[in-house]
């Protein structure tokens, strides 16, 4: 995947780039970005905008289309693989439970039987350590729902970036990295660097302030508009324009997280940096994850089903 990221590189800077950046800043909508878009969707957006530039070349167009397929055809393979998991019962548990958690059982053997081969054994642990967290976040936010609790900001914060899901993922994320992954790379994971706390943040309030008031509806913790408001006696709109200041305000710390020196090796944050993007993709102007039949869909066929026409 690295050497596909690599090629795509070289796609999205061709030799005449004053008059490609002129033509992408009449494509592109302001409203992503290309720090914050996926880079792969940046990658096939710009294959109809190259073809039409004086300066396109047709071989470094063709590669690049056939690198996406290629990737494309991995990632659809990777999905099939999932798919074949096979879940059994478990019987001490309420009938609703029992697949779930056994295909998380089966997903954490699976990946301790990889790693031991090679002597990696240890990033299991990391990673069971962290869904650990995440469950226990999970469970704290669903008594203050059944107690009808509006906890104050600090209160849900601490908990809600915990169910952002981002530090499990990236914990995750880490054990396949090979060699460029150390202990001392989980052990900066887990001390919750900048970085991570940024992309946190852009996660959790990005993604209330456009389904706050459909989860309410449905039955769901308060989230931080309703702790927010409830402590500061604001209104809705005040929050939420507070709360795009500090999503700006943690853009700006993802990147300073980029300045050289870096913390930990740069695909380390890189892996930080792109959940950061997914949000700002997906949540941008709607809750894109539950209306997922609308945009998002059109963004999963892009990426893993519909292949760029040669």
């Amino acid at each position: 995947m690295q050497s596909s990221a690599r090629i795509c590189d070289l796609f999205v800077w061709p030799k005449n780039f004053f008059n490609f950046f002129n033509l992408l800043h009449e494509f592109i909508s302001i409203q992503h970005p290309i720090r914050k878009n996926i880079p792969r969707l940046e990658a096939r957006n710009y294959f109809s905008v190259y073809q039409e530039d004086p300066s396109c070349s047709e071989v470094l167009l063709n590669f690049a289309k056939l690198d996406f397929n290629i990737l494309q055809k991995q990632h659809q393979k990777e999905l099939s693989e999932i798919a074949k998991w096979e879940i059994t019962a478990v019987d001490q548990l309420p009938e609703y439970m029992k697949v779930t958690y056994k295909a998380l059982l089966d997903v954490y053997t699976e990946i301790e039987e990889n790693m031991v081969s090679e002597e990696r054994s240890y990033r299991v642990y990391y990673a069971k350590e962290a869904m650990k967290n995440q469950v226990r976040a999970y469970y704290l936010e669903s008594k203050w729902f059944h107690q009808k609790h509006t906890p104050t900001m600090e209160e849900y914060m601490a908990v809600a970036l915990v169910t952002s899901a981002y530090a499990m993922l990236a914990a995750t994320s880490f054990v396949g990295m090979g060699h460029v992954v150390t202990k001392d790379s989980f052990d900066w994971l887990f001390r919750g660097p900048k970085i991570l706390k940024a992309s946190e943040i852009i996660c959790r309030l990005m993604d209330d302030i456009v389904s706050h008031k459909f989860e309410q509806k449905r039955g769901h913790v308060a989230s931080s508009i309703e702790c927010y408001m409830k402590q500061h006696g604001t209104t809705e709109q005040e929050t939420v324009h507070e709360f795009r200041k500090q999503v700006t305000d943690a853009w700006k710390d993802v990147n300073e997280e980029f300045l050289h020196p870096t913390a930990v090796p740069m695909p380390l944050l890189t892996r930080m940096l792109n959940l950061a993007r997914v949000i700002d993709v997906v949540y941008k102007d709607e809750d894109g994850y539950t209306n997922a039949g609308t945009a998002l869909k059109d963004l999963v066929s892009a990426i893993l089903i519909d292949p760029v026409t040669m």
